[in-house]
């Protein structure tokens, strides 16, 4: 059993398939999905799909390329609307000075807004790191020193600093597609480091799909691509790794019931 921990179904590129598309997932192995919210405003459509089908899950929050359009929601609305059964996750919210698409103020006080519902709510922040690697580093360590909650670095391509700095403050690290690109040997060697408990895969789809399919639009069905690279990478098995990142998924995603997890594929 495998989990996508981070795609956006509610995206366009799907209208009219995702039936099909969560069967293919399932006949790839990935029996779980997280459908990850990017505007608050947006989030009714979001979680319309979460209800729709038992194995997929979402997340609430504002990515950081909307952080200026939806600046000043208080983390008191996020912590409502993650009251919802089928809400599993904060965000993404985070850090991207590569497309600067909203002001880095608005971006920092977003974030900071996020981790504060995830450490009311105990729910993951799942963040969005491009380009920042001191800033974010700076910004989790004096939120951690505030009170702890839990998060991810999602999709990440940042530098190995951010990462052993993620892992000292107990975050968890999720791979996409990117792992797989030709020319990501650094990136590989990052995640040759990753403690084992610490690892996730993730798709980002309809983002980043992974080789052979590199170009095309990605699915979910395609994190069994990114995860036998990282199976490869850190010398285990497939199946191995199949078993660890689940595990860490229901570890970190602890709103999402271990009884959907196939028997044997992940601890109790």
């Amino acid at each position: 059993m495998l989990v996508d921990s981070h795609c956006h179904l509610d995206f366009p590129d799907f209208d009219g398939e995702r039936p099909d598309l969560i069967a293919r997932a399932k006949d790839a192995g990935v029996d779980l999905m997280v459908t990850i919210c990017t505007h608050i405003r947006k989030f009714p459509q979001v979680l319309a799909i979460a209800e729709e089908f038992p194995n997929v899950f979402c997340s609430v929050g504002t990515h950081p390329h909307n952080a200026g359009a939806e600046r000043g929601i208080p983390a008191e609305e996020i912590i409502a609307l993650s009251q919802h059964p089928k809400v599993v996750a904060i965000g993404e919210a985070g850090l991207d000075y590569f497309y600067d698409k909203a002001p880095r103020d608005a971006q920092a006080e977003g974030l900071r807004i996020h981790i504060e519902a995830a450490r009311q709510t105990g729910l993951p922040l799942v963040i969005h790191a491009r380009d920042a690697d001191a800033d974010m580093a700076a910004i989790l360590e004096d939120e951690m020193g505030k009170g702890a909650f839990p998060a991810l670095l999602h999709c990440f391509s940042s530098g190995r600093d951010l990462a052993m700095k993620g892992v000292e403050l107990g975050l968890y690290v999720s791979f996409s597609g990117i792992l797989t690109f030709k020319r990501s040997d650094d990136l590989r060697a990052i995640a040759k480091e990753i403690p084992a408990d610490r690892l996730l895969v993730e798709t980002d789809a309809p983002y980043l799909a992974p080789q052979p399919r590199r170009g095309k639009r990605n699915e979910p069905a395609y994190t069994a691509m990114t995860a036998a690279v990282l199976a490869e990478t850190r010398g285990v098995s497939e199946a191995e790794m199949a078993r660890q990142t689940t595990e860490n998924f229901f570890r970190l995603f602890q709103k999402v019931p271990r009884s959907l997890a196939k028997t044997g594929s992940a601890a109790a």
